[in-house]
């Protein structure tokens, strides 16, 4: 570990002093946290987390070090990585790599020996907010001088990051199996694992870029089209939510999840807004409305949907209730069009390393797209 000063500073004035984890040097970003144990690797390789400072909750990570086949993307995603107490070595047979060396392999700074727990629940009372990570000479100036440094960093609100993370040409997930439909997913920030469990279901995958027009997304989409979870301000989606209204003027099935569902929201005309604290981890309770189940689910979002829980919606596009609901603070987890072939989830169905209660949302996809082959 580099041994060298380091501070953790927000942009209300708070600080908490610890040392270099992994790159040395300065990064700003939105300060979120995250609650699973395991799991760090594909939290750091998810593009839901492009401009984030992620911190983990667990006192104790990078145990069973870092692997390429775990990997969400093409990279790491965050912009910051701060742990309590990395593990001095690792130990699991299917290690390739430390956690540390692929910080700094990355260039992504971190901090550790710190309160994680303490940050967390500033996080939790005072809500999401700016954090500057400084370590080595950066980490010399007072604390004043540091925090006036985050207040000068970029606000998630409002931020455009579809082109940062969007893949820049179409590519192919094969079938596992028998070839049932053939779905285009618009990858505004998609996961590896996403296409994977698509695939194990029959279908064929086309992870397209978020810049395609609505005709070539139609064209590759036969059976359905999926919008993925993705980073930023939904607010500044525009040319998404022009594709996702295409889709739904089309009446092909869609799927949605994360940032998918705060674009279909917004194609069906309703607002979205920054939630003060936002939903992080992976012990989120939903309640699935349309059955009545409760599901412990992944979350990473910031923003949500404002859609009257209650009661149906008149759009453009027939009529619309809120499929999903968060039981810790009724938040929209989950839209479904009753007069097209669209839904949609804010929430990861597709979570690694977990929970798994809500894989079978791909399953209504497929039933979906069948039933509308079959209409």
């Amino acid at each position: 570990m580099t041994h060298v000063e380091a501070k953790f500073v927000l942009e209300d004035g708070k600080v908490f002093n610890g040392i270099g984890f992994g790159a040395v040097g300065t990064t700003y970003g939105e300060a979120v946290f995250s609650t699973g144990m395991s799991g760090y690797q594909e939290t750091l390789t998810d593009p839901s987390y492009h401009q984030q400072v992620v911190i983990m909750t667990a006192p104790h990570i990078g145990n069973t070090g870092m692997n390429h086949t775990d990997e969400e993307s093409r990279k790491i995603w965050v912009s910051g990585f701060v742990v309590r107490e990395p593990s001095p070595m690792v130990s699991n047979w299917r290690s390739e790599s430390s956690l540390e060396d692929e910080l700094k392999k990355a260039g992504v700074v971190g901090v550790a020996e710190v309160d994680t727990r303490a940050i967390t629940r500033h996080l939790r009372e005072r809500g999401a907010m700016r954090v500057g990570l400084f370590s080595g000479e950066a980490a010399t100036k007072t604390d004043a001088e540091l925090v006036e440094l985050v207040k000068k960093s970029p606000q998630m609100k409002g931020a455009n990051l579809t082109d940062a993370v969007s893949t820049e040409k179409t590519y192919v997930v094969p079938v596992v199996g028998e070839k049932k439909f053939t779905v285009a997913a618009v990858d505004l920030g998609i996961k590896s694992m996403t296409p994977q469990l698509m695939a194990q279901r029959g279908i064929e995958v086309h992870v397209v870029p978020g810049n395609i027009s609505s005709e070539e997304l139609l064209k590759i989409g036969t059976d359905g089209i999926f919008f993925s979870n993705g980073p930023g301000d939904p607010a500044t989606a525009d040319h998404a939510v022009a594709l996702a209204k295409a889709v739904l003027q089309a009446k092909r099935p869609f799927f949605g999840i994360c940032f998918g569902n705060q674009i279909l929201g917004r194609a069906l005309g309703f607002e979205t807004y920054k939630l003060k604290y936002g939903h992080r981890g992976i012990n989120q309770p939903v309640q699935d409305r349309t059955t009545g189940k409760v599901e412990v689910t992944a979350h990473n979002h910031g923003f949500a949907v404002k859609a009257p829980i209650d009661k149906e919606s008149k759009t453009e596009f027939g009529r619309v209730i809120v499929s999903h609901v968060c039981l810790n603070d009724d938040v929209v987890e989950g839209l479904e069009c009753l007069d097209i072939p669209a839904f949609s989830v804010q929430y990861h169905p597709e979570a690694a390393a977990g929970p798994h209660d809500s894989a079978y949302l791909f399953d209504r996809f497929c039933e979906m797209m069948n039933g509308t082959r079959n209409a």
